[in-house]
């Protein structure tokens, strides 16, 4: 039986990914979350979402190409002390190529150095920053790959010539899988242009570089079985991206929700609803002593909206605002119990908040707030242990204003600071964490 149907099908010996039973798992821990947990899982569902959306539309392009291929999905590599995690490896008949998709938001600059630049609209204006070279990191892989290659040569002779032989055979490329991504490569090297590529321009690059191989063309049965071996060297991830979580959930550990507030309902031997968001009610409040401070909120509301030109939902809805008449948070802590305040929303606006719900404890939140600020330093993340989601875990070497250098096992990596903790870094601290992610939404603003 042939392994392709006439008109020449791509073959996928491997289609799932870890990061699809990772979304699966983190939407579970999701719905047992409450305040920041959820908010946190959240965010990270997002980010998961967001490249696998990227891998799909690379999937889409591999599966209607029409060329002979064998494909394999989400291949993770060991070598010695070393890991990669490839996107996308796909063996055609003359080459093999290794595909590190990148679903970037924004638009894509490379100069003639080799640096990435990414821009983007935010509150009006543009923004450029500096990202990690996907070339490096895919580079890694191939590396890593090459390695492999070269332990399976069986004598001496053939591993004598495994590094020429791999480099004729596979070819590194990274794929811009967002299509309303541009890239501006107009600048680059010659060799950063053939390594950089959007997503519709896939097909289009593998063609171009098998004509231009002069290697043998194989056979569908040599194809195929050039990729079953590739495969066999998968490892499954071992890491637990969802552990903390679950630690978290279960009551393990000092990170859990903080309980909440006691109530005049709870005091009375009233069942309190377990889930605020699903108890909470339309905007109904029309009683003559609370007019008054929804008239102040709502000003507050209004004057905070216009100075950062923003909708006024996104400092608190009505039914927000509700909750706060009810609760009457006395504090930041107290203020994150109520639903859709999170710990950057709630670091914002609370003083401002606190000071319309009670004007003492306002001024209190506030001096404590800027005790705080002037308490911390990103100097104390030296030392604290992160989490990469392609290098895994690392310690804190050090940081500066824009800079911050990991360590971790087989290497020591730079990153444009505190934006990878935005995207690609989280750490093991999660007060750190959440001071970070304050700093980060600050500089945004």
């Amino acid at each position: 039986m042939s392994l392709f149907t006439p008109n020449m099908t791509p073959i996928f010996l491997k289609e799932d990914s870890d990061n699809t039973q990772h979304i699966a798992r983190l939407k579970e821990l999701q719905d047992l979350a409450t305040g920041k947990v959820k908010d946190d899982i959240a965010r990270e569902i997002t980010l998961a979402s967001y490249g696998e959306v990227g891998e799909q539309n690379i999937a889409f392009e591999l599966k209607n190409s029409g060329i002979p291929m064998v494909v394999i999905h989400d291949l993770r590599l060991e070598f010695e002390d070393l890991s990669a995690q490839i996107d996308y490896v796909v063996v055609t008949r003359k080459m093999i190529f290794l595909i590190e998709c990148k679903n970037l938001y924004g638009n894509i600059e490379i100069d003639n150095q080799g640096n990435f630049v990414r821009s983007y609209a935010w509150n009006g204006r543009t923004v450029k920053e500096g990202i990690y070279s996907p070339i490096t990191q895919n580079q890694r892989h191939f590396e890593i790959m090459k390695q492999l290659y070269r332990a399976s040569r069986k004598n001496s002779l053939s591993k004598v010539f495994s590094d020429k032989v791999f480099d004729d055979l596979y070819r590194s490329i990274v794929v811009l899988a967002n299509p309303k991504t541009i890239l501006n490569a107009k600048y680059a090297q010659k060799e950063v242009k053939e390594q950089v590529i959007r997503a519709d321009q896939l097909i289009a690059h593998i063609k171009n570089q098998n004509k231009q191989s002069k290697e043998l063309a194989s056979s569908e049965k040599m194809m195929r079985e050039c990729a079953e071996r590739i495969l066999a060297l998968h490892k499954h991830n071992q890491t637990d991206y969802t552990k903390k979580y679950e630690t978290i959930l279960s009551g393990l550990t000092p990170a859990s929700p903080a309980p909440p507030r006691p109530s005049t309902a709870a005091a009375t031997g009233q069942a309190k609803p377990a889930d605020r968001e699903s108890a909470a009610k339309p905007y109904t409040v029309t009683t003559a002593p609370n007019n008054e401070l929804v008239a102040k909120l709502k000003a507050y509301r209004l004057e905070t909206s216009r100075s950062e030109k923003v909708q006024a939902y996104v400092v608190f809805n009505d039914r927000q605002l509700e909750d706060l008449i009810s609760q009457k948070p006395k504090t930041i802590e107290e203020l994150r119990l109520i639903s859709g305040f999170g710990p950057v929303k709630a670091e914002k606006y609370g003083p401002g908040i606190l000071t319309v719900l009670s004007p003492l404890e306002g001024v209190q939140a506030a001096a404590t707030k800027a005790s705080q600020n002037q308490s911390w330093s990103p100097s104390q993340l030296v030392g604290e242990k992160i989490t990469h989601q392609s290098f895994g875990s690392g310690t804190v070497k050090s940081v500066s204003r824009h800079e911050i250098i990991i360590k971790f096992p087989m290497t020591a990596r730079s990153f444009a600071f505190p934006d990878v903790f935005d995207t690609t870094i989280w750490l093991s601290n999660p007060a750190l964490q959440q001071k970070v992610e304050v700093l980060i939404k600050a500089k945004k603003s």
